[in-house]
């Protein structure tokens, strides 16, 4: 069994792969990181692992997660089943890298633009030679409730609401409708802008928001929500079989 590791700014989420099927996925508080893999390792004969994180993790930390796991710790430097041709490849994120990989090995001969819809939207776009070209980051949904309440004196917060019209008649459905009509033109004119310039494209969803801008969205588009932690799974197995 091989144990894939996403750590984010407050959670992690962690995902048991046999055979390349996803067995279990747990999420918790970035906190209690070591603890809840010692039980996951517990109950789980873990083989082979691999670590990406988004967030700082203290050397104590990395020490004791060494000494559990012995794991790949996703980076630049990585082996990865496809060419990274970002300008800066050492200041691309490991979400991306791995969505990426999951996109190069999922729908190999195709061009894929993956969409992540989390804390921020990233957009990331592989070609059907297996070319990682770039992309482009956003500002998520609950971001963009928060700097409409954050930078007003009077707008307030408010939270997700799938049931909005495109016209706002008040100033709640307003912000509902700018937030949620906003994103989710935002993400059918770069779909478009893709599919214009290279023709065949091949769509995937991914991230906390994804079944609810799949419903917005509707066809024509693939959701994996657990995309991050299947891409890195591909690049665990890439190494495994490179070393």
């Amino acid at each position: 069994m091989n144990l894939v590791i996403d750590i984010g700014n407050t959670r992690v989420k962690c995902a048991v792969f046999e055979g390349g099927r996803v067995v279990c996925v747990f999420v918790f508080e970035k906190d209690k990181l070591v603890i809840e893999l010692k039980k996951i390792i517990s109950n789980y004969s873990v083989s082979a692992s691999i670590i990406a994180s988004v967030a700082t993790i203290s050397k104590n930390t990395v020490a004791e997660i060494k000494k559990l796991l012995n794991p790949v710790f996703l980076n630049s430097e990585t082996k990865v089943p496809f060419v990274n041709h970002y300008k800066t490849p050492k200041t691309l994120g490991v979400d991306r890298i791995a969505l990426a990989a999951a996109a190069a090995v999922t729908y190999p001969r195709k061009n894929v633009l993956v969409i992540d819809a989390g804390t921020c939207i990233t957009f990331d776009f592989i070609n059907k030679d297996k070319k990682y070209i770039g992309g482009a980051i956003s500002l998520g949904i609950e971001m963009r409730y928060k700097a409409l309440h954050t930078f007003t004196s009077k707008l307030p917060l408010l939270e997700i609401n799938d049931d909005f019209n495109f016209i706002g008649t008040d100033t709640n459905t307003s912000i509902h409708s700018g937030v949620l009509n906003g994103i989710c033109n935002e993400i059918k004119g770069v779909i478009y802008q893709y599919q214009k310039k290279f023709g065949d494209l091949t769509v995937v969803l991914t991230g906390g928001d994804t079944y609810f801008l799949a419903k917005q969205l509707k066809s024509g588009i693939f959701a994996h929500p657990n995309f991050v932690l299947e891409g890195l799974h591909t690049v665990l197995i890439y190494n495994l079989k490179n070393d």
